[in-house]
């Protein structure tokens, strides 16, 4: 099926479906949208794409025409009668819960040089997608997905700037992170009360050297507990002359708060506790 916004809007009153608040329904309709997506996912014929709520298919249907597989997880099964009129042969819609799914058994059967996520994502549920792929150890090459535009500054966010938290340090550790476009709320269906932005994360070959990564994650997590304090106030249980040995050497002190703090000096402290 040729992928238009007014074809899908009839598909889905032919077939009577009701937008579910709880499951964060949005559907992308704008046709330039869905293409620039893809265009900047550089997505070929070696690629197996993954696709968490593909909702009634605007998205799968054109991934399903440039990548060799797509699997696609959809949580609402009333959902099937349409998409099954959009989805391409090469598609696999599996329907159940993303975050219980056993996704390296889904992919197991599948050959392919590269995987990606492409993803126009819930917004309820960004944070544990994402969070999921990392912890399941899912060998994704590059993540491009389309969230909340606040959710995607605090992705995205570098140290000093207010977005900066705890979670850009985890992802950071992981991926290359980058904006590729703005969405405005009017290319969906229903409306969101928020604009988006696609941002893309980008595997990163070599990591910064950690000892211990669990120290490290609850190192950053602690620093940020309250993050209007200083790390001496947030981090009391800590041996705090080995942080301040580190800190000296950067020209900081104790009194520093975390969002000033880069991704490799966390790192060089979690090294030396």
């Amino acid at each position: 099926m040729e992928y238009s916004a007014n074809k899908m809007k009839k598909n889905l009153d032919d077939n009577n479906f009701n937008f579910k608040k709880k499951y964060g329904q949005n559907f992308i309709v704008d046709k330039n949208v869905i293409h620039s997506i893809i265009k900047k996912s550089d997505i070929d014929k070696e690629t197996l794409v993954i696709e968490i709520g593909p909702g009634a298919g605007s998205l799968t249907s054109e991934l399903g025409k440039i990548a060799k597989n797509v699997i696609a997880y959809e949580i609402d099964e009333t959902l099937k009668p349409i998409l099954k009129q959009n989805i391409t042969p090469n598609t696999q819609v599996i329907y159940g819960d993303f975050l219980k799914q056993d996704v390296l058994k889904d992919i197991k059967n599948y050959n392919y040089q590269k995987l990606y996520v492409v993803a126009n994502l819930p917004y309820y549920i960004t944070t544990p997608i994402i969070i999921k792929l990392i912890e399941d150890e899912i060998p994704v090459d590059k993540i491009v997905v389309m969230v909340q535009k606040e959710v995607g500054d605090r992705f995205k966010a570098t140290p000093g700037s207010k977005s900066y938290n705890s979670l850009s340090i985890f992802l950071n550790y992981y991926f290359e992170v980058k904006k590729l476009i703005d969405v405005s709320r009017n290319v969906f269906i229903p409306k969101p009360n928020v604009d988006s932005i696609v941002v893309s994360f980008t595997k990163r070959d070599k990591k910064i050297p950690l000892k211990n990564k669990e120290i490290f994650f609850k190192l950053v997590k602690d620093s940020f507990k309250q993050k209007r304090k200083t790390l001496k106030n947030n981090l009391k249980e800590y041996d705090l002359s080995k942080i301040e040995k580190v800190l000296e050497k950067h020209n900081l002190n104790l009194t520093v708060r975390a969002e000033n703090l880069s991704i490799e000096i966390f790192a060089e402290i979690a090294n030396e506790l």
